[in-house]
């Protein structure tokens, strides 16, 4: 059944030839040595050619069988040779992942061959057969669109990165949607060894959409037909693969099965495992045309040079205008093309053995193809169902393919030792800069992490946002860990417009934070919020990072900077976009303040309307934001004046003011080397000022900072000296490097820092 499943019977049937036959021959000898009970020598030294007994007859006899026990030795010799350099080479395919060349796997592609072979003793696990060079480059392709396929995408990557052991160059075919989303994770990702390609899926629309087609796929589904005129015409092989693919063992193992490619084979497909091509699922079932069960097309090998040359557009275009005349339309995307096309031309096809494309579909055959673990390698889960399919031993999968999808992905940018790579700008010039530190400074870690590249996911959920046509629309910008993401309901349900929130999560986090999400009615009736997953790295929490991750992806003209354990007033977001309008943010540098209070109080009725709030301060239930802690950080906002106000007032820059603003998308960013707690927001403030921004307090607008436990790093700023120490230290370089891009205007900077 299996490749390694026939090596270990032919291994068996060797060891039992080389000890059953030499035994019966020489029982047999032994047997034929005796006559009447008395034993005869068989020696021509011991012969006795006078004794009565001996005659020619007997004579040719013993000859004869010594020419065959001479043969009989001669095949144990040659058994004996053939086990020894089996048993040389067994522990190199127990090592699996570990070996450094891979032979192919049997398929059923060439009977014929596959019986010479056994008959020859030349099989796949003992013959000499093509291997993968260490640093031969595999070239995989997969169609990739819209927001959940590129979380599927990710997993697929990280098993075939765990268990490859060769450079991997991947031909992304994408929508605008897929490659910003991927184009930014693996530029951030930085896998050494990687190379990635995007063709826009978009132009290819027009070769497809003459296909009706009702595969939940879409239009998508259909574009793994026209990969022979996508791809490169210099690219002559490529591994093509669905993107709900789990691989199981190396994928260079796969890329070896070209070598097993005979005459017109051109493509390596493996069975259907479901009934679905015999059409006999239902009463009227009526599939497209397919050779037996059919082929799956969730893991192909095409040859791309001899498909052109065959003229394979030509080929599939015929076929499937010569069916849809009957069929209408397709049922499952491009299989049911290359089906056709299978069933007219099996010559094309090399069958892979079923382990390369176990399929998880309802009533499949699909526990035919293992046995045991080490069977398997290329798990697909092909079932609208996904994980949720019916199947014997679904709960192995379903935790083989969990095991990948929540992988710190951080942990498979290793090297590819001994194998040259492309020379990476972005990698080399982070070496550079980190080559540059001192690894004995007290400050090293904060400095470092100024630096660190953190692998980002754009929009993990489906994003939908429609711009207002009177372009005054507000993004609400805000950033989060775990311990946060009750707050989201909250927002939402306080802000109605758009919102753009980096989260900072691990890979197993970012899944609870899925699951949490799509249980979620109250999130998942929004399609205005952007959330932005930058995973963990390092020992700090990179705030400010992860605020300019929020800010660069947002699609509204203005943002309001918030915090995630602020709740804004009901109403704040129109209200925002007609100050906007008013205060004609659009062609003046304005930062609009939006004034900060508190409550100590896990459980708070909000105030409805500033009378309100004012009420709540008066009686003690409301403050405003530090005024105990912290007073410097928003006094300048002038709250006195605020609780009378009617129409916006200007307010100058202070020293460690920090207020929570409304301003234009092209503001400056946030400065990185302020990382956990301490002057990351007074930082950016500062620059608004140097930037000679005008800062104004909006009279009927407000936001309330809700009650939580205190984070990780302000306990470490409080409990920590160094700590303390090294933020002293990165606030006066910043200072010096105000004074050096703004010039003599910054020495205010200086000296309000020292007269405060």
């Amino acid at each position: 059944m299996l490749g390694i499943c026939r090596g270990r019977r032919k291994f068996l049937a060797a060891s039992l030839t080389v000890l059953f036959v030499p035994a019966v021959t020489w029982i047999y000898l032994f047997a034929g040595s005796f006559e009447d009970g008395k034993a005869v020598s068989l020696s021509p030294l011991e012969s006795q050619p006078h004794s009565p007994r001996y005659t020619a007859s007997s004579q040719r006899e013993r000859e004869s069988l010594e020419v065959r026990v001479r043969e009989v030795e001669e095949e144990n010799r040659a058994l004996r040779k053939q086990l020894s350099l089996a048993q040389s080479r067994g522990p190199a395919h127990r090592r699996g992942n570990h070996s450094r060349t891979y032979s192919m796997e049997e398929g059923t592609g060439d009977s014929e061959s596959l019986r010479a072979g056994i008959v020859a003793g030349n099989s796949s696990e003992c013959g000499q057969q093509p291997a993968v060079e260490k640093c031969e480059t595999i070239h995989v392709a997969i169609v990739c669109a819209g927001y959940n396929a590129s979380r599927d995408v990710v997993t697929l990557v990280k098993s075939v990165l765990f268990h490859r052991r060769n450079p991997l160059h991947f031909h992304l075919i994408a929508d605008s949607i897929a490659k910003q989303i991927l184009a930014t994770l693996f530029q951030t990702w930085m896998v050494p060894a990687v190379r990635i390609d995007f063709y826009d899926a978009d132009e290819l629309k027009s070769e497809v959409s003459w296909i009706p087609n009702k595969h939940y796929s879409g239009i998508y589904g259909l574009m793994k037909l026209v990969l022979t005129k996508t791809l490169p015409s210099n690219l002559e092989r490529v591994i093509v693969l669905d993107t709900d693919i789990t691989f199981a063992t190396d994928i260079a193992e796969l890329w070896a099965v070209f070598h097993k490619f005979k005459g017109q084979q051109v493509l390596g497909l493996v069975e259907n495992q479901s009934d679905w091509y015999l059409g006999n699922l239902w009463k009227n079932h009526r599939p497209w045309p397919a050779l037996g069960r059919g082929y799956n097309t969730g893991v192909i090998l095409l040859l791309l040079d001899k498909l052109r040359k065959m003229k394979w557009e030509q080929m599939w275009r015929l076929t499937a205008e010569r069916e849809l005349m009957s069929m209408l339309s397709t049922s499952l995307a491009d299989q049911d093309i290359f089906n056709a096309v299978i069933k007219q031309n099996p010559f094309l096809v090399y069958q892979l053995p079923c382990f390369w494309n176990v399929q998880l579909s309802d009533h499949t055959r699909s526990e035919q193809c293992y046995r045991d673990v080490s069977d398997l390698k290329v798990i697909h889960w092909n079932s609208p169902k996904k994980l949720r399919v019916k199947n014997k031993h679904v709960e192995f999968f379903r935790n083989l393919y969990l095991t990948f999808l929540e992988y710190d992905g951080n942990l498979l940018r290793r090297e590819l030792f001994g194998c040259p790579s492309e020379a990476d700008v972005n990698s080399e010039n982070l070496q550079k800069q980190l080559s540059e530190l001192d690894e004995d400074d007290l400050c090293y870690e904060f400095r470092r992490e100024r630096f660190t590249v953190h692998r980002t996911h754009l929009y993990f959920l489906h994003y939908e946002y429609q711009p207002a046509p009177d372009n005054t629309d507000v993004t609400l910008v805000a950033q989060l860990s775990m311990d946060r993401l009750q707050m989201l309901e909250a927002i939402c349900k306080h802000w109605e417009g758009p919102i753009s929130l980096a989260l900072y999560l691990s890979d197993a986090e970012a899944q609870q934070f899925l699951r949490y999400a799509q249980g979620s009615e109250v999130l998942m009736s929004r399609h205005n919020v952007g959330y932005h997953i930058v995973y963990k790295e390092g020992q700090f929490y990179p705030v400010n990072l992860l605020r300019n991750v929020a800010m660069k992806h947002i699609s509204t003209p203005y943002m309001f900077l918030s915090d995630i354990d602020f709740l804004p007033m009901y109403g704040l977001y129109e209200y925002l976009r007609k100050s906007v309008i008013q205060l004609d943010l659009a062609n003046t540098k304005k930062a609009l303040i939006v004034p900060a209070f508190e409550t100590l109080r896990y459980r708070l009725s909000f105030p409805k309307s500033k009378a309100e709030l004012l009420s709540m301060l008066d009686m003690g239930t409301l403050f405003t934001f530090r005024y105990h802690v912290w007073t410097k950080g928003h006094a300048p906002t002038n709250f006195a004046k605020w609780r009378t106000a009617t129409t916006p007032y200007r307010v100058e820059w202070e020293a460690d003011f920090e207020p929570y603003v409304v301003v234009r998308k092209d503001c400056p960013e946030y400065d990185r080397r302020f990382v956990g707690f301490g002057w990351n927001k007074v930082a950016h403030i500062m620059e608004l000022d140097a930037q000679e921004y005008e800062f104004t307090v909006l009279p009927n607008a407000y936001m309330i900072h809700m009650p939580h436990a205190p984070s990780f790093d302000i306990t470490k700023f409080r409990s920590n000296k160094q700590y303390r120490i090294c933020l002293k230290t990165l606030k006066e370089e910043f200072q010096q490097d105000m004074s050096r891009h703004y010039g003599f205007a910054a020495l205010k900077y200086l000296t309000a820092e020292n007269n405060s």
